[in-house]
């Protein structure tokens, strides 16, 4: 399972200690600090997050023109898989040679490696209901890819240019952070073709339920 989590800036440090394990304490009490070393980073992070995305946009790398102040700016994909799996193939070798190739997928979904901030493994989290099924420690492996979505955007000339030569002409090709345009809503159609819409119930109504689409 591949799930895709949409980040604003101020969000990003939460992320980061999180994944990049700077924290010193942590919520999740499965997490064995002593493993740590054993996490594999198919990309690590130069600085902090927001510092490497600061430092790609200074350099004309990606382009935030358009966005407003508190839109998405970084994305993460979470690939996770059921823990038996990888403890009935081989455990953490076979783990790493999996997400390994779940990597090489990720820069192409992304589009470039360098819009990557970090790629790591997690092998330190211990699944508990497992363990005790087996009867020894056995780890949830899992990849956490943090990336900034961006997507190719065509900038034209305005047509009322004083320049009329040049009027309605590309101008140039921006490589545009945008979580909406990266990854669009899909738009439920029905048989004929036009938008599914939300219906009304009578029941959910009375309970103080939102509309659901169906």
């Amino acid at each position: 399972m591949v799930r895709n989590e949409a980040y604003r800036r101020g969000s990003l440090n939460v992320r980061e200690r999180h994944n990049e394990r700077k924290n010193e304490n942590y919520f999740n009490a499965d997490i064995v600090s002593e493993r740590a070393e054993l996490n594999i980073y198919f990309k690590k992070c130069d600085g902090t997050y927001e510092q490497t995305f600061d430092k790609l946009l200074a350099d004309g790398v990606i382009s935030t023109r358009g966005l407003k102040p508190d839109a998405h700016i970084v994305d993460e994909f979470i690939f996770d898989v059921n823990t038996e799996y990888f403890e009935l193939r081989g455990g953490y070798e076979y783990a790493k040679k999996f997400y390994e190739e779940a990597y090489r997928l990720a820069v192409k979904e992304i589009g470039d490696e360098k819009y990557i901030l970090s790629a790591v493994m997690h092998a330190d989290e211990r699944n508990v209901s497992v363990s005790e099924q087996l009867g020894h420690d056995v780890y949830h492996y899992h990849l956490h890819v943090v990336y900034i979505p961006v997507v190719e955007k065509e900038v034209y000339f305005k047509k009322n240019n004083k320049n009329p030569e040049i009027a309605g002409k590309l101008k140039e090709v921006i490589h545009q952070v945008s979580h909406s345009k990266k990854w669009p809503r899909a738009i439920q159609l029905d048989e004929h073709g036009d938008p599914v819409r939300s219906k009304w119930h009578p029941e959910l109504a009375n309970r103080g339920l939102p509309a659901v689409d169906c």
